[in-house]
């Protein structure tokens, strides 16, 4: 990788848009601690410094705005609303005939859609802004802060019509800056952010762990936790380049007097073949009932339950509920994502088949078939991955963002691979030699 990155830094082109990309990222780390007018910046700080205030029903979003949200700056909902935006426009677009068709017009179908996702996303951001600014009002966003409704001390409509025009326009500002590295920069901008945001919350939750070690002042703790990261990345890499590859081989067709097909080539299926988005479908679905448990008066029996068995990380109905919803969400996601009958047609209008396999719905149900199959281990390995803040929190007495989480090492890692993937192909296109020399 870092042979990778020094090869591209002496390649005049690719400097400069590595030297641009990482520019737009000093900006974006910049709009991440300017605060929005109407905080009263000092009484946030006191409660960020606060015992357990990081552990709320907002790790997640803090964690993809890089700990924006909890210091409620411009930049407080981060990349969260476009990521909410995109799921949910991939999801329509299986439901609602007219993004079906788009989808398949190509590069303006394409266009038209992203168009869709910046509205959404702007919407989102709205809605989720107003939602930051009420719970900072009420001091629901620090709980057992001393100072937490004061955050917010001029609590008039114009100072909160103002606080959420400066987030939403925050969100619209990193949407530009990521489609600015995707169009300028290198790799995909959006994922670059993300990257860069939780990569930027890794050394304070290091230092953190450190701090309440008890064995050696907490380096014993710190090193260990630094094995079991390298041990995972480790782990994730493999699984994540982990594939099963399908034979596929093309009949030759004469058309005139030339002769076309007889290649062979594969069909790459991934363990991994749904990604992140079955571990955000469930963090999200179990932050609902939480969340509306926070807001209700009363001690109902249905608050106090849920309070007890679904807001603890480390409880075991959460637990069971946790990893039921993510191996649920890898398999609803594969089935929305990849077409067994859609591949199977298009093999057969070209001329592919499967060895051994006949064309057409044969060939479908040996796709669905293998694809099934592949899926268990990888729905697994996600639910498993996805609990390590759990134990963390059990074995090292960590916050629920403990820096080698689920979320935090798949999204790194694949960023990761696919970046340098990137840098490598391109570096391999400058560095062409024919055959005259």
């Amino acid at each position: 990788m870092l042979t990778a990155f020094a090869r591209a830094f002496k390649t005049p082109d690719l400097r400069k848009k590595l030297l641009f990309t990482l520019g737009i990222i000093v900006i974006y780390r910049l709009g991440t601690h300017v605060p929005i007018p109407g905080i009263d910046y000092k009484n946030v700080q006191t409660c960020i410094d606060a015992a357990n205030a990081n552990q709320g029903l907002f790790g997640l979003v803090n964690m993809f705005s890089g700990g924006a949200l909890l210091q409620i700056t411009i930049f407080a909902l981060g990349i969260m609303p476009y990521i909410t935006a995109s799921i949910i426009l991939q999801l329509l677009t299986v439901v609602i005939p007219r993004l079906e068709a788009l989808k398949k017009e190509g590069q303006a179908g394409t266009a038209k859609i992203t168009q869709y996702t910046r509205y959404l996303t702007i919407a989102l951001a709205i809605l989720q802004g107003t939602g930051l600014v009420a719970t900072a009002r009420t001091g629901t966003l620090f709980q057992g802060c001393p100072v937490a409704s004061e955050i917010v001390p001029d609590q008039s409509i114009f100072v909160t019509i103002t606080m959420v025009i400066t987030m939403t326009a925050g969100t619209a500002t990193v949407m530009w800056l990521g489609e600015l590295i995707t169009d300028r920069g290198i790799g995909n901008g959006m994922s670059i952010l993300m990257f860069i945001s939780i990569a930027a919350t890794f050394p304070a939750a290091l230092w953190g762990i450190k701090k309440q070690g008890d064995l050696a002042g907490g380096w014993i703790e710190f090193g260990t936790v630094i094995l079991v990261g390298l041990f995972m990345v480790g782990l994730v890499v493999f699984v994540e380049q982990a594939q099963r590859r399908i034979p596929v081989q093309y009949a030759k067709r004469m058309i005139g007097r030339r002769s076309y097909g007889g290649t062979s080539t594969y069909i790459p299926l991934k363990v991994n073949q749904a990604g992140i988005i079955p571990v955000i479908f469930a963090s999200s679905l179990l932050y609902i009932p939480a969340l509306v448990a926070q807001f209700a008066g009363g001690n109902a029996g249905w608050k106090t339950w849920i309070e007890q068995n679904l807001t603890k990380g480390d409880h075991p109905i959460y637990i069971v509920t946790y990893f039921v919803l993510i191996v649920f969400f890898a398999f609803f996601y594969v089935a929305i994502s990849f077409n067994p009958e859609e591949v199977a047609d298009n093999m057969k209008k070209y001329g592919g088949f499967i060895p051994g396999i006949r064309a057409g719905r044969p060939t479908a149900e040996y796709l669905s078939y293998v694809l099934n199959r592949i899926t268990w281990p990888g729905s697994l390995y996600l639910g498993l991955i996805a609990l390590v803040p759990t134990m963390a929190l059990v074995g090292f007495n960590a916050n629920q963002n403990f820096p080698f989480g689920g979320t935090s090492i798949l999204i790194i890692v694949g960023v990761g691979l696919e970046t340098v993937k990137q840098i490598e192909s391109q570096l391999q296109q400058r560095n062409y030699e024919g055959f005259l020399r």
